[in-house]
């Protein structure tokens, strides 16, 4: 919002720029400045809304994280896997993946409805009150929750929304705003622990920020009921075109970009209980791939090929779990397919360039990152 780049505040002096944070802070004259929101797309289809504080902001929120998280994560349920230390997306698709197989089959696939926009501030606040007691620091919270957001419209247009007025919401792209949505979601699963639900519904609960699936012996719908009725109670919506129960022996559900259910091993055509890259993640990847070969890229290859290795490394790192022969395969294939074609155009080459850019020579010596291991050459 203010037009500040880290380039400026190096060339005009770091410490001198602290400094001012600094004093700032302990005159008790901090305040934060209004958001830029920003929408990215969202697999599902629509809109994501970001809101992108300052580069002054995010350093006093990172100050204020790094004294917080602690205090604030030992407090947290072992079910919540999302924006915390020592713990990642795999290990919650590993938990998952290992509660099947041990006969958690009937599943809550469930989805909460702008959850980041909707948190309660005073429900949130009090609920922070219980560990930090200085009223500085939630102060210093309760201002990054009001604080305005610019939003501009198709026109460019400049509108400012929420402030001292708004009552729900903390914007999703805040430093903080991951551990103070963990801390809300907090209450759903201290909640369900306390109430006994995992005896009740021979279930457990795996948790990623919002996102999150109950896996039960049998009791996936009173599970449902229930959780309806919690999150209620907590100001929360759950997104009912997006959540139901499901028996996950005979259907699938998707989870952090995984497909969990019935998985056929081709070779022998057995059923089996798996995880692999989900549709639209292998959707997603090759629509990267695409937007990076355009016709338009006038780039040089080594500049191109290192973006497009760096994106492909990254999307095989994070789908390096369960069944993945299947999407590492369609996914070689199909940027083998645009590379031939992208060289092919720049090159002039008269032929549809099978011979001339063929597999070898694509992930050999044009160096583009292949998934997996190497095909086998006769």
């Amino acid at each position: 919002m203010d037009g500040q780049s880290f380039e400026a505040i190096e060339s005009e002096g770091l410490e001198k720029w602290m400094e001012g944070i600094r004093k700032d802070l302990r005159d008790k004259t901090y305040k934060p400045q209004p958001v830029r929101r920003v929408t990215i797309p969202k697999p599902g289809g629509g809109e994501r809304p970001l809101g992108i504080p300052t580069i002054r902001d995010r350093t006093v929120q990172t100050a204020a994280k790094l004294v917080l998280e602690p205090i604030i994560e030992a407090d947290l349920e072992p079910e919540a896997y999302g924006y915390r230390p020592k713990r990642s997306a795999h290990d919650a698709i590993q938990k998952v993946h290992k509660l099947l197989c041990e006969g958690y089959t009937d599943v809550v696939d469930a989805d909460l409805s702008k959850y980041f926009g909707t948190i309660p501030h005073t429900e949130l606040l009090q609920f922070v009150a219980r560990r930090i007691v200085d009223r500085n620091v939630l102060h210093l919270i309760k201002m990054w929750l009001k604080t305005p957001v610019e939003e501009r419209d198709e026109n460019g247009r400049r509108r400012m929304t929420g402030g001292r007025s708004s009552r729900r919401g903390t914007p999703q792209g805040g430093i903080v705003s991951p551990m103070l949505a963990n801390l809300y979601m907090n209450r759903f699963l201290k909640h369900w622990r306390i109430t006994g639900k995992s005896k009740a519904f021979r279930a457990q609960v795996v948790t990623y920020a919002d996102d999150f699936v109950i896996l039960s012996r049998g009791h996936a719908a009173e599970a449902l009921d229930w959780t309806r009725s919690v999150m209620t109670r907590l100001g929360l919506t759950l997104n009912e075109a997006k959540s139901s129960s499901k028996a996950a022996r005979k259907e699938s559900f998707h989870f952090l970009g995984y497909t969990f259910g019935p998985h056929r091993y081709k070779p022998d055509g057995h059923w089996y209980l798996g995880a692999s890259p989900s549709k639209k993640s292998r959707q997603r990847v090759k629509q990267k791939v695409g937007d990076r070969l355009m016709h338009g890229n006038v780039g040089a290859w080594e500049e191109v090929r290192t973006r497009l290795n760096q994106m492909l490394r990254g999307w095989s790192t994070y789908f390096s779990y369960g069944s993945r022969a299947t999407a590492y395969r369609e996914v070689n294939d199909y940027a083998a397919e645009r590379v031939r074609h992208f060289l092919r155009r720049r090159h002039k080459v008269q032929s549809r360039g099978t011979e001339h850019y063929g597999y070898p020579r694509i992930f050999g010596e044009l160096q583009v990152s292949r998934l997996g291991p190497p095909p086998r050459i006769a």
